[in-house]
């Protein structure tokens, strides 16, 4: 039988709470009744929805207990604060893996695919541990530490921020032994008074956890490479490099779109590298190395991190591909919709552009949130990279779209709707055989809807994947 996550008793010891039931294990910890497992500790967090309010829900689904400030009826843990509880539950599985091998990831885009390719690189390693979707925040990291097996030999977290100050206490928490910043672009400018240079220091927060002699793996092609850098060495970081720039420890210096992905090329340490991934974005050129540099630092071999490119697969709105059938043939759809913003959209607009297509290159467009007063100029930059990918028609959704649409010639113009829902029958009747069509926007302004709506309006050939953000 599997050892249990937790103990009431270890619960007990790391949060100084009062036990208020027999004693009793959990397999897993919970924030939310609708993924509860049986056998899960469910913390009732305050929030939108008191947490509180849903205990007799999780009870109902099987949890072994209840991690409250307040009593309610069941087994249950009472502290003064879940969340500073649940934040204690993930120091204390921090320290009882203690010999465990720690990363860390953020940036401004692809976050959450690297850290994805380097879990798989992990797993393939020994007994890992790794967050799962986009759990980046004060929140999701201390239940990803939460959950981490006492086994686990390696584990990566990702990391996010909207405003400074927020990432150097979830470093402080994970005590990496290897960081990797992805790039820096303008994401969350609106929160940033000095714009993109306030995103680079707190994306430099990363390294204020840092163990002693750690890592911090860096793109040596992004413009805040060099304060980046100079943030890591007085952490006492040693800098790793990667990407085209000379002198780079992981040198680019090939990248070959094939059939369901790409090859790349590099210099690793001075070793000349090919090697196969599974995305055909551009972006995962650099993206690759990233993780070769990353598994390195944290004890997995170059054998062990190639094989688990080879297999890993774009993430669902971020680059995953299918084909849809169509009057006449069928199209290849790019489910680009996860999120936007200047930096990500260039990427899938250039790897748009380099797909090839039987028929016409298509981009759907819809808002990039969050980007300050700025936001205009932001959506109306876009056409350059659109005329550079040679897109044939761009169909945009939302009003801030609307300054890209006005920037466009109109042979390339497709439609402009103001929301998503409205753009999609526009889409629909244009669409046509041998077409490739790229959607991206960000969560909030709904790209994803063009996307599901596409692959219900259209029977759905294969579920292939491709494309990568």
């Amino acid at each position: 039988m599997a050892e249990p996550l937790w103990t009431s008793d270890e619960i007990l010891a790391a949060t100084g709470g009062t036990l208020v039931c027999t004693p009793f294990e959990a397999t897993g910890v919970s924030i939310d009744t609708r993924t509860l497992e049986p056998g899960d500790l469910f913390v009732a967090l305050a929030g939108a929805r008191d947490g509180h309010e849903f205990v007799g829900a999780a009870r109902a689904h099987g949890s072994a207990a209840a991690l409250v400030s307040h009593p309610v009826t069941g087994c249950q843990v009472v502290v003064p604060d879940t969340l500073k509880a649940l934040e204690a539950l993930g120091a204390a599985a921090r320290e009882r893996a203690s010999t465990a091998r720690r990363g860390a990831v953020t940036g401004s885009v692809g976050k959450t695919s690297v850290t994805q390719a380097l879990a798989a690189g992990l797993a393939l390693a020994g007994p890992s541990h790794a967050s799962i979707k986009s759990y980046n925040n004060h929140i999701g990291v201390p239940l990803t530490l939460a959950r981490m097996p006492r086994e686990t030999q390696r584990a990566v977290f990702e990391v996010g921020m909207n405003h400074a100050d927020e990432i150097t206490p979830l470093s402080r928490m994970i005590r990496p032994h290897a960081v990797a910043i992805t790039t820096v672009g303008p994401v969350h400018m609106e929160n940033f008074a000095d714009g993109e240079q306030g995103v680079a220091r707190a994306k430099a927060e990363i390294f204020a956890g840092l163990e002693p002699g750690g890592v911090a793996v860096l793109n040596a092609d992004n413009r805040w490479f060099d304060l980046l850098a100079g943030e890591a060495r007085a952490a006492g970081a040693k800098v790793m490099r990667f990407g085209a720039a000379d002198g780079a420890e992981a040198q680019l210096t090939g990248f070959e779109m094939t059939a369901g992905g790409a090859v790349v090329e590099a210099v690793l340490h001075g070793r000349p590298l090919r090697f196969p991934i599974r995305q055909s974005g551009a972006h995962w050129g650099p993206n690759s190395l990233a993780v070769l540099l990353m598994l390195e630092a944290l004890d997995v071999g170059l054998e062990t991190g190639l094989a688990a490119l080879a297999e890993f697969a774009p993430l669902g709105g971020r680059g995953a591909e299918r084909r849809l059938v169509v009057r006449g043939g069928d199209v290849q759809l790019i489910d680009e919709s996860y999120n936007a913003n200047p930096v990500s959209m260039a990427a899938a607009i250039a790897s748009l552009g380099a797909h090839p297509a039987a028929g016409r290159r298509i981009a759907v467009l819809t808002d990039m949130l969050e980007l300050g007063p700025d936001s205009p100029r932001f959506h109306a930059e876009l056409a350059g990279p659109l005329a550079e990918a040679r897109a044939d028609r761009v169909f945009c959704a939302g009003p801030l779209m609307r300054a890209l649409w006005e920037a466009l010639p109109a042979a390339r113009r497709g439609a402009w709707a103001e929301t998503a829902h409205d753009l999609i029958a526009e889409v629909a009747a244009a669409i046509g055989p041998g077409d490739v069509i790229m959607v991206k926007g960000s969560n909030g302004s709904k790209a994803g809807e063009i996307v599901s709506a596409l692959s219900a309006m259209f029977q759905e050939e294969s579920a292939g994947e491709g494309a990568a953000h």
